[in-house]
């Protein structure tokens, strides 16, 4: 029932667009005026206009739709591209995914809502047997955050994972593709319970317990713990995130490590770029472990208010094969232009060329046919949200 209505929700408004109507305050009179002498009685505040239609009963709900359509100059015999997460579809049109969020502020209890379909949702809960009806939520969890406790929140549920500096909505990231980093180097999501705090005025931390990498149900008798830290300033963002916990399934023996740390710096109102790096390693039930280790770095250039180009360069090392399945090292460039077509419908064509020091990708028939994968991509994202 839940899909049925996020299709018919994700068609009705490409199909036939929204009038979002958004609540306003007053605005206080200025600071530092002299009132005349004897005033007259003010008359009555007016009453604020209703919330907008996505704005109800104390709660956010955003609708969202991704599908793209891309060339493969490579033809794979098997219609997917090689080493990509999301925009896996070689050669057709396919829809990415469509989601509704619900987000209810903690005050002090609050939720947060991700469901949906598509592709996306398939990919952030590969490799793991939970039940069939968590596959359709991103993130499901309730939040507590009384004023007493001074800006600390609790959240019990499932989250998407600190680490990385892109996310699993497009709309939020500089390209339309994920880095490397993003795919293969980090996990999607979480389930446990992640306590978040401030000290001072620039920094944020974390600490989460939960039951282990993109799976909702526990696969051993084991926990993963991660730790968060975040600073921030005017203009300077450096985050850090580190996740240590037993990975293997139906044991505790061969621990798994992962830390990443990203710079996002919002140089100009118009220039915005960030610097990624991770290492992990995953340690064997027997003797020896495997490492992986990457570099991203990105830019974004706004055009205008309604166009930008974006450019992402990395590489990823997985030298002992065991994320992508083959020890190589893999080098990617993505170039990426946007453009608004209204305040709820954004476009991005894209040319990216992913290339390996070994025989990787597929071309034509031939599984390990090229040692590169060109492709080019459109786009079309839709994105309706409250307007703050």
């Amino acid at each position: 029932m839940w899909i049925t209505y996020c299709r018919s929700l994700a068609v009705a408004f490409l199909l036939g667009g929204a009038v979002v109507v958004q609540a306003q305050t007053p605005d206080n009179p200025p600071d530092g005026q002299t009132p005349p002498a004897a005033p007259a009685a003010a008359a009555p505040a007016p009453a604020p206009p209703p919330p907008g239609s996505l704005h109800q009963w104390g709660t956010d709900f955003s609708l969202m739709f991704d599908g793209y359509v891309d060339k493969a100059f490579n033809s794979p015999s098997s219609g997917f591209n090689g080493l990509r997460n999301f925009d896996v579809r070689a050669n057709t049109v396919h829809v990415n995914m469509g989601m509704i969020t619900i987000d209810h502020a903690p005050a002090p209890v609050g939720f947060h809502l991700d469901v949906g379909f598509g592709e996306t949702f398939d990919i952030i809960h590969s490799g793991n047997r939970d039940p069939q009806a968590w596959k359709y939520f991103k993130q499901a969890y309730l939040s507590i955050k009384p004023k007493s406790w001074h800006g600390v929140e609790i959240d019990a549920g499932e989250f998407v994972t600190s680490a990385g500096a892109e996310v699993i909505e497009t709309n939020q990231n500089y390209n339309y593709s994920r880095s490397l980093l993003f795919a293969w180097a980090i996990p999607y999501i979480h389930t446990g319970i992640r306590v978040q705090y401030p000290i001072g005025a620039h920094f944020t931390g974390s600490f989460q317990v939960v039951n282990g990498w993109n799976n909702v149900e526990p696969i051993n008798s084991g926990k993963t713990y991660g730790f968060t830290g975040a600073y921030a300033w005017k203009k300077v963002t450096w985050n850090n995130t580190y996740y240590v916990g037993p990975e293997h399934a139906h044991t505790t023996v061969g621990w798994r490590n992962l830390y990443d740390t990203n710079v996002v710096v919002n140089q100009t109102d118009k220039l915005s770029w960030y610097l990624n790096f991770d290492y992990g390693r995953d340690k064997n039930i027997g003797p020896g472990a495997s490492q992986w280790t990457g570099l991203a770095g990105a830019a974004r250039y706004a055009i205008g208010k309604k166009a930008a180009v974006a450019g992402r360069l990395e590489f990823f090392n997985d030298m002992d094969g065991f994320s992508t399945g083959t020890a190589q090292t893999v080098k990617e460039f993505t170039l990426t232009g946007e453009y608004r077509l209204t305040d709820w419908l954004m476009t991005r064509a894209e040319f990216r060329r992913d290339w390996s020091d070994q025989p990787f990708f597929e071309k034509k028939n031939q599984p390990n046919g090229a040692t590169s994968q060109p492709t080019i991509l459109l786009g079309l994202v839709a994105y309706l949200a409250p307007k703050k």
